[in-house]
Parts: C-alpha cells; structure tokens; sequence
C-alpha cells in the first residue's frame, strides 16, 4: 500500500453522519448556519484567541485579512519567500508589492536580524510565515513593526495549536491565518479562518467574505465570497474532538524519525525550539552534505511507493510570475533545493516509519 506524505485526518463515518444529521432538518446549507457559528466559539477556545472568523479555504482568509487594512496600492509588504506560493499570491492581488526577506537556516522562518533593512518609506506591512510548527520570532517581530508602524499578518498555516510561553500562537500579530485543507493536523475538508484580538475587525472580515454586504441593502466593501458551509464545519466540530490525539500520534511518530535519523552526517533535521509547544505538523529533513541528494532519496522512496514532498520548492521568489518582484535571498535558495518532507500524518505505523528510514540510511 502507498505511503503518501500524508493523509487526511477522518472522524469516523458514523460519527460525521450524527453531525450532519440536523442539516436536513433545517436545510441551512451554507451562508453562516449554526454548525459553522458553533465551530468559530469552539475554535476560539481552543486556539484561546477572542475571535475566530472562518473562510471556505486559508488563501481567502489571508487575501481577506491582508486586504481589510486598506493599504494603498503600490505599497511594499516584507514576507518571505520560503512559503507556498500562496502567501505571496495573497499579496501581491492585493495590488501590494512582496518585498523578499531571508530565513534563518535554525528554524526556516523569517529572519528578523534582515528586515528593518528592506523597510522603506513604502513599507506598511510585514507578512511572517510559521514553518513546519516552528514559530517565528513572534517578540522581535512585534518590536520592529511597532517602532515602524507597521501591520503584522502572519501567515500561521502550518501552526494549528501551536502554543508560545503558554499562548496560542495566534495572539501575536493584528492578525493571523489559519489553514483548514485536507492535508493539515486539523481540517474542515476544505477552509481557513482569521484569528484576531481586536473585535472592531469582526464585521469587516465578515462582509468582505460575503461580497461586502452590511445587511440585506447595502454593500460598503468590493468583498468576495469566501464563506464555509455547513458540511465543512461539521467536519471541523468532529475533527476538533480528536485534534489532540492526531497530534501526540504525530509526535510518537516524529520522535521515532529523529531516533532513526539524528546524528547522521549530511542529515539535518528541525531544531526544537525553547518555550514552544509544537504540533508535529511535518517531518523535513535537509540533506546538505549527505552521500544522496535530495532528489535521490525521494526517487529511491518512490520507488518502494513512499511519497516524499520537496516542501517548499522552489521559493515563490523564483517563480516566472513573480519575476517582477525577485530579490535574492541565498539561504532560503539554499534550503528549498535540499529539503525533503517525510511522510508524516497520525496513522503512520512504527514499521512503516522504520521503512523509510531504512531506504535513507541504507
């Protein structure tokens, strides 16, 4: 049977029919029912944020988020580019300008010893992205764009339940996105959400993910539609019930990894990070030095059936469409083109994981 780098986490089919059950008793299909509003309380208690707005996917919710601030067109926005190219996507329809920042080779975020360098008199957001769980330098962040009045919209795709010092990690920032895809630790099938602190951003996220209406006569945004229906919340409500489990299962199955795999030349593996409670959300692994390239290794995987993922590759700043906006940044150039993301996902055996590190080591 195939390994796939990972696989979608599923309450069970008996479980999801109770859920969604009371659906056809109220036909409310869509349009902010009572399945997804009871999923926005229930996550902002579990994130321990105030608010929690959901969107039918994270790319929406990031657009959305990044465009509620209004900044004028043309402006400058610091990001990354070791990212899915959805982060840059987010703002560059924003008609805003993505302005590359270099990661650091510890944790694969941002590096925040090189951004006050980029910023200009253009410059009126950061846009900081959590890698793999690890988190960015969430204090140092916040120091600098209040010392230049700046935004801070943090992608947090990969840092579902991820805490800092005890917080949910959604509390730093104006705002943060999750994402809810069916490949994540947590997931509504498809869907996103904006978490937030500051209540007075509560009504405009949610008009401008419903074309910008304010009640049934007035549209004050050029807003889209974003919103999550009912069966994506049904699978969220049931998934959150199980979350924590998915997630020591993945821990088991990320520390066997490091077992097999630490202290192995040419083998670099996540560091752990201080004061942070992680969700053990993917397994990479660099191979900077080893007897295989990285290309190798996932060949020699794929041809036992395991599918390895070259996460992220290539960074979204040497994309063709992004030629416009290119700036360099080596490290990340240097990480993209020799990590490799291992098969990790909650049901993944020991035997399984013994398996591939097997095929690496041997």
């Amino acid at each position: 049977m195939k390994i796939n780098v990972t696989r979608s986490s599923m309450p069970s089919y008996e479980e999801y029919c109770e859920e969604i059950k009371s659906i056809w008793d109220n036909h409310w299909l869509t349009n902010c029912g009572p399945k997804h509003n009871l999923l926005e309380e229930k996550l902002a208690e579990y994130l321990g944020v105030k608010k929690v707005t959901l969107f039918t996917n994270g790319h929406l919710a990031l657009e959305t988020a990044i465009a509620a601030f209004d900044f004028p067109k043309g402006s400058e926005v610091i990001t990354t580019p070791f990212t899915f190219v959805s982060t840059t996507n987010a703002i560059v329809r924003n008609g805003l300008v993505p302005v590359f920042c270099d990661i650091n080779e510890k944790d694969y975020t941002i590096d925040v010893t090189k951004i006050e360098a980029l910023i200009t008199e253009k410059t009126v957001a950061i846009v900081p992205v959590h890698v793999y769980g690890n988190i960015c330098d969430v204090e140092e962040i916040d120091r600098i764009a209040k010392k230049h009045n700046l935004k801070v919209i943090y992608d947090a795709a990969h840092a579902f339940g991820v805490r800092y010092k005890g917080k949910g990690i959604c509390n730093w920032g104006d705002a943060s996105m999750l994402s809810f895809h069916a490949t994540k630790i947590f997931n509504t099938i498809e869907g996103g959400a904006i978490c937030y602190n500051n209540p007075s951003l509560e009504a405009k996220f949610k008009s401008m993910k419903n074309f910008g209406l304010v009640g049934e006569e007035e549209c004050e945004y050029c807003g889209g539609n974003a919103k999550m229906n009912e069966f994506q919340a049904c699978m969220g409500l049931c998934n959150l019930k199980h979350v924590d489990k998915y997630i020591s299962d993945r821990k088991r199955a990320f520390e066997l990894y490091v077992k097999r795999l630490i202290n192995t030349k040419g083998i670099i593996l996540l560091n752990k990070q201080s004061d942070v409670l992680n969700n053990y959300a993917y397994f990479p692994v660099r191979f900077d030095g080893y007897k295989y390239t990285r290309d190798e290794i996932k060949d020699k995987l794929a041809k036992h059936d395991i599918a390895a993922r070259k996460y992220f590759y290539p960074c979204t700043n040497e994309f063709k469409c992004m030629s416009a906006y290119a700036n360099k940044t080596p490290i990340a150039h240097n990480v993209a083109k020799n990590i490799l993301c291992l098969p990790l996902y909650h049901e993944l055996s020991d035997e399984e994981i013994n398996l591939i590190c097997d095929i690496i080591l041997k």
